[in-house]
């Protein structure tokens, strides 16, 4: 009975979580991925968009499921499998965690030097790093001032204000279609190249699975700063709002891409900072120069969200790993969430003043490692909220069960293809 007591103000407390984890989701995964997925093969991958979308919403379902009904977080649950699955889970994230750490912060950086002319150096690498190092120190600054209260508030306006602006600039997009020329041959999905993109969308679409480890973390925090816990169903309204968002809005940058970069000839830079002018003149030279500052504005507004989110979800979420792992009391993941920052943001310089201006390989690479541990996290999501420890009561029926057996099979197949055609094609 108390689950059907829901309640707006409930359902207004309980919204928070899932709204960061659409702010995650919409940046690299959307701006960058979706964008190219429709500037290079027009509406041709829509269909992938919606199958990862579909394949892989069980697993996330479950991060606010559990939370929901057990008031625990993620990790909490991976501790009761047994203490191998948290210190595997822990192990995996502590690699990928620098490099996801470093693409967001490349992104950010080549698009505000791009949007914003900001040059420290001539030197196109030197500026990229030194711009690197000065926007994660502002949001690292950020976030120590206003914590989760801070990251809440500036996500949902973030989303509200680039929603609305993405549509709008879609919608008139499409009254400036041009037909393709005479002579254009579409890129080819099925061969080396189209395979690795497809592994570099599928990655982080909508966003990295352990994410959904991410959103458990959020939704104990967002408990804590409202003094509420939500009832079941407040908290699942909470992650469908954010991941049917997500999901809406992949689809409408893959849509800006077809309609407006489709068929023009012109072939990403490699480099950040070209990439980023390119994105941006694309669009204004199509729509008309008064687009540009809109553009402008979602390009920044969409990498920043994702930017800001992650850098306080991996430390978040290592620490609170670590608490688990040592029977830590109270305050400990408190203090290893700082220094679980500085360590990556030192380890992401590091990695920048390689990669600095090579956008494309570091990118590709880090949402391929990605997606290539995704089914790990998948099926600790799974054994989680099928366990006898799950309230019986929550645990998915049967028609979820079946999705999640399909989204495993979709996932460690495509891994082995991926594999595959990296190991034997040419």
């Amino acid at each position: 009975m108390e689950d059907k007591a829901v309640t707006r103000q409930g359902i207004l407390k309980a919204l928070g979580p899932g709204i960061i984890f659409a702010g995650s989701a919409i940046g690299v995964s959307h701006l960058v991925q979706s964008t190219r997925a429709g500037a290079c093969y027009g509406y041709q991958l829509i269909w992938v968009i919606i199958l990862i979308n579909l394949f892989k919403y069980p697993f996330f379902e479950y991060g606010h499921r559990y939370v929901a009904a057990t008031g625990e977080s993620l990790l909490a649950g991976y501790k009761k499998l047994g203490k191998w699955a948290l210190t595997l889970f822990f192990c995996v994230i502590a690699v990928t965690a620098v490099m996801n750490f470093a693409v967001v912060a490349l992104v950010t950086s080549g698009l505000t030097s791009c949007l914003l002319n900001i040059n420290f150096s001539q030197d196109p690498r030197t500026n990229i790093f030194i711009l690197s190092a000065v926007l994660l120190t502002i949001i690292i600054i950020m976030l120590y001032i206003g914590r989760y209260a801070f990251l809440d508030i500036s996500i949902k306006v973030i989303l509200l204000v680039l929603s609305v602006l993405t549509i709008v600039t879609f919608c008139i997009a499409l009254f400036h279609v041009k037909p393709l020329p005479p002579d254009f041959v579409s890129l080819e999905v099925w061969n080396l190249a189209g395979v690795g993109f497809l592994i570099a969308l599928m990655g982080w679409m909508p966003s990295p699975l352990e994410a959904s480890v991410f959103t458990s973390l959020w939704a104990q925090e967002r408990s804590k700063q409202t003094g509420y816990r939500p009832k079941f169903k407040e908290t699942m309204i909470d992650f469908h709002v954010g991941y049917i968002g997500s999901a809406i809005m992949a689809l409408f940058f893959l849509g800006l891409g077809a309609t407006v970069m489709y068929g023009s000839g012109m072939v990403f830079s490699e480099r950040t900072t070209p990439f980023a002018q390119q994105l941006v003149s694309i669009y204004s030279s199509t729509l008309g120069g008064w687009s540009h500052f809109i553009i402008a504005a979602i390009a920044m507004l969409a990498i920043f969200s994702t930017t800001l989110t992650i850098i306080d979800a991996i430390p978040r979420t290592l620490a609170a790993s670590q608490a688990q792992l040592t029977g830590a009391t109270e305050g400990y993941d408190k203090k290893w969430y700082w220094v679980w920052v500085l360590v990556l943001a030192i380890g992401t310089l590091v990695i920048l003043g390689k990669f600095a201006d090579n956008l494309k390989v570091l990118l590709d690479f880090a949402i391929a490692m990605t997606f290539l541990a995704a089914p790990v996290y998948a099926i600790f999501n799974y054994m989680v909220v099928t366990s006898d420890f799950m309230p019986e009561e929550h645990r998915p029926r049967r028609w979820l069960r079946i999705l999640s057996w399909l989204g495993l099979i979709f996932l460690i197949s495509f891994g082995l293809f991926y594999i595959y055609t990296v190991i034997f094609w040419k």
